[in-house]
C-alpha cells in the first residue's frame, strides 16, 4: 500500500536562499564580439518560434512555448535551476513562510482516498472534531474520488476567513459526516521537542520563516520539563530534512555555537564570498550535541551538520547526508513569476564542499531494512542527479545512503545509538561503523 503524507500546502523546499548582486562593467572588444554572437542566437531562437507557431499541425499556446524554453534553458544548467510561474511562486512564497491559510489537517492518499492523518491542535479541523483515519469524500460537494493529493489540498486550502465543507466517512457512522469549517491562518511546526528521560529531541523538519523561533522554544520547553541540571543532552534530528532557507540554517546553527565561522559561500566572482559567523550564546549553555543525518538530509540540513562538527560542537551520527552544496537565489521576474538560480556554492567552517559528496557522519549507524524496502532505502544523492554541479575537489564524488527511519522509535537503531552515546554508553560502537550492507 503505497502512502504519500502531506501537510495541507506544507511542503518543505531544499534551497537555500541568498541576495543576488548585480555588477555592471565597460565591455572589451572580445566582449563586444560574443555579445553579437549571442544576439545572432537569440535571433535563431526567434525564427524556429515563428516557424512553430505558424507552421505547427495544431495552434500551439505561445505563453507556453516560452514558458518551456525559459525552462529548457535553466533546467539545463544543474538541477536545482528552474522557472516558477506565478502559481508556483506564490506557492513557494506561502511554503517559506511557514504559514497558510488552512483548516489544520494532516492528510495522506491511501488506496485512491484522502484520509486524515491527524488534526493540528488548536485549528479549525480539531475543534470541529475531525479524527484520524476519517476519510474525507467531498469537499464543498465535489467529490474527492479521482483526485491526487495536491488537487485535493488545493482544493481544501483558501482565504483566511473564508468557508469550505468537507463530507466524511468515519468508521464507526452509518453516514456521512458534514462539516463546515472557516479557515485559518496555519503556522507549520517546523521543530518538534520532546522529552526522552533526560534527553531533548529536536525534530527538525524543514527550514522555513518560523524554524529558529520554534527551536528556541523547543530548548526552552524541554529545559524546563527535565530541569536545566539534569538534561544530559540533545538530539537534533536532521534525518530527511530537505532544506529551506540559508538564512535559518545560520541561526539555528548558531543557537549551538558561541564563536567562529558557521558557513561560506563562494559564487563565481571572488569578490562576493560572504562569510556567516556565530555570535556570543548558546541556548543549550554547552550542552552535548548529537546531529542525526541520512541520505534525505540535505541543502540547509548540511549547512547545520557541517559547522556544528567542524566546530566538534556536536556528534554527527547516521549515515552519509545528501550532498547539495549550492545556494539558490530566488529573483523575482515581476508579475510574471520567479527564477530560481544557483549563485554560489557553501563551504563549512573547514572549508570543506559537501557538493555531491555529503556530510560523513562522525558514527555510522546503519539501520535494519524490511525485507520489502530493500534496494529501495537509498537516495541517489547529489551525485546521482544529471547535471549536477562538479566538486572540483580531490575526493569523489559519491551517491547517497539509506534514507530509512522506522516508524517505530524502539526500532530507531541511529535514534537508539543517540541515546547511548549521551549517555556515554558506546556499546556496539565498534560494529557500527564498519560499512556493513543494510539489513
Amino acid at each position: 500500500m503505497r502512502k504519500l503524507s502531506l501537510l495541507i500546502l506544507g511542503v518543505a523546499i531544499g534551497a537555500g536562499s541568498a541576495t543576488m548582486v548585480s555588477q555592471t562593467s565597460l565591455l572589451s572588444a572580445g566582449a563586444v564580439a560574443a555579445s553579437a554572437d549571442t544576439y545572432r542566437q537569440l535571433s535563431l531562437f526567434g525564427d524556429v518560434f515563428e516557424k512553430v507557431r505558424t507552421d505547427y499541425v495544431e495552434k500551439p499556446e505561445e505563453s507556453k512555448l516560452i514558458e518551456s524554453a525559459i525552462n529548457g534553458m535553466l533546467t539545463s544548467l544543474d538541477p536545482h535551476s528552474s522557472y516558477m510561474d506565478p502559481k508556483s511562486f506564490r506557492d513557494m512564497q506561502v511554503q517559506t513562510r511557514g504559514e497558510f491559510g488552512g483548516l489544520g489537517i494532516e492528510v495522506t492518499m491511501e488506496d485512491g482516498l484522502v484520509k486524515v492523518v491527524t488534526p493540528i491542535d488548536e485549528t479549525p479541523a480539531s475543534r470541529a472534531g475531525i479524527m484520524a483515519n476519517d476519510v474525507i469524500t467531498a469537499i464543498d460537494n465535489e467529490p474527492v474520488q479521482g483526485l491526487n493529493l495536491n488537487q485535493a489540498v488545493e482544493k481544501m486550502r483558501g482565504p483566511v476567513n473564508s468557508s469550505v465543507t468537507l463530507k466524511i466517512q468515519r468508521k464507526e457512522a452509518k453516514d456521512p459526516i458534514e462539516v463546515k469549517l472557516t479557515r485559518e491562518t496555519i503556522k507549520v511546526r517546523p521543530v518538534r521537542a520532546r522529552v526522552e528521560g533526560d534527553i531533548g529531541v529536536l525534530r527538525v523538519t524543514q527550514f522555513n520563516e518560523q524554524t529558529y523561533e520554534n527551536l528556541r522554544s523547543g530548548i526552552d520547553k524541554v529545559t524546563q520539563e527535565i530541569g536545566a541540571d539534569k538534561v544530559a543532552g540533545f538530539v537534533i534530528d536532521l534525518r530527511n530534512n530537505p532544506g529551506g532557507l540559508l538564512d535559518q540554517a545560520i541561526m539555528v546553527s548558531d543557537a549551538f555555537l558561541d564563536r567562529g565561522e558557521i558557513v561560506s559561500t563562494r559564487s563565481r566572482n571572488a569578490e562576493d564570498t560572504q562569510r556567516f559567523t556565530a555570535k556570543a550564546g548558546d541556548l543549550t549553555k554547552g550542552k552535548p550535541l548529537v546531529v542525526l543525518v541520512n541520505g534525505g538530509s540535505a541543502s540547509a540540513s548540511e549547512i547545520v551538520a557541517g559547522a556544528l562538527q567542524d566546530h566538534k560542537r556536536a556528534t554527527v551520527l547516521g549515515t552519509r547526508s545528501f550532498g547539495k552544496g549550492s545556494v539558490q537565489t530566488i529573483i523575482p521576474l515581476g508579475g510574471n513569476g520567479a527564477v530560481r538560480l544557483t549563485t554560489a556554492r557553501y563551504y563549512t567552517p573547514s572549508g570543506r564542499s559537501i557538493q555531491a559528496k555529503g556530510i560523513d557522519p562522525d558514527v555510522e549507524v546503519l539501520q535494519d531494512i524490511p525485507e520489502e524496502l530493500k534496494g529501495r532505502d537509498e537516495t541517489k544523492g547529489e551525485a546521482g542527479l544529471r547535471g549536477h554541479l562538479q566538486n572540483g575537489g580531490e575526493k569523489e564524488e559519491r551517491g547517497g545512503s539509506s534514507a530509512y527511519v522506522p516508524p517505530d522509535a524502539s526500532k530507531d537503531k541511529q535514534l537508539i545509538a543517540a541515546y547511548d552515546l549521551l549517555h556515554g554508553v558506546r556499546k556496539g560502537a565498534a560494529n557500527t561503523t564498519a560499512p556493513a550492507t543494510p539489513n
